[in-house]
């Protein structure tokens, strides 16, 4: 994969990559298109669909999330992890931020602990683990939960919560059914901060990133 295949769509991010970060986001992608053809970690396949789909769908949350996560060293939760998306990109991108992958199928969690070593990224954590069974020992642990293409808006800020500090913030990465979802949510627990489209470079796709607080606090 080129470097101009690459910044075709990142360049116009204005996210400033390094030539190292290109190069750590190319050897991410090279290796789940290795691991794909056995283990199949995404339904999505092909070079130029990778890089626009996943790789470039990731990173498109980072100025968003820049702006709300003020502290120099958040922790982050992302949840339904699968192949490592968005939480892989964003910690290349961001080094000085914590995020712990939380995935229950554990040939998935291989893939993520491979690609933990191969990047040498020591900023992450895998945790082969349904998310109901972290939130007993992590309870308020997070400064944020994020997600993408993991389940329904209502049912990810329920498994959210409890990871949670109380000033906590969910990502949540959606598509044009945002709306819809967003009707299922009881506005009495959850406040809507933010609603901000993204835009995928040279892909005609509909996508949004919903920023959400809660309303309640986790009982004592």
């Amino acid at each position: 994969m080129s470097n101009d295949l690459v910044s075709l769509g990142i360049e116009e991010l204005g996210l400033n990559l390094s030539p190292a970060n290109i190069g750590d986001l190319e050897l991410f992608l090279q290796e789940m298109g290795r691991w794909n053809r056995v283990h199949n970690l995404t339904a999505i396949e092909g070079e130029k669909n990778s890089v626009r789909l996943h790789l470039i769908d990731s990173i498109t949350v980072l100025p968003i999330m820049r702006q709300f996560l003020t502290l120099k060293n958040p922790k982050i939760a992302d949840l339904g992890s699968g192949g490592g998306l968005p939480a892989i990109p964003i910690a290349i991108l961001q080094p000085e931020w914590h995020l712990t992958l939380i995935e229950a199928i554990r040939k998935k969690t291989a893939f993520l602990q491979h690609v933990r070593g191969k990047l040498g990224l020591q900023n992450i954590q895998v945790m082969t683990e349904r998310a109901e069974v972290v939130a007993q020992s992590q309870a308020g642990r997070f400064d944020a939960v994020i997600s993408r293409a993991f389940t329904n808006l209502a049912h990810f800020l329920e498994l959210s919560f409890p990871l949670l500090k109380s000033d906590g913030l969910v990502f949540a990465m959606k598509s044009k059914r945002a709306d819809e979802e967003l009707r299922d949510v009881c506005m009495d627990d959850w406040r809507l901060v933010a609603d901000e489209p993204l835009r995928i470079p040279n892909l005609e796709v509909d996508r949004r990133l919903l920023v959400l607080s809660p309303m309640r606090k986790l009982p004592l």
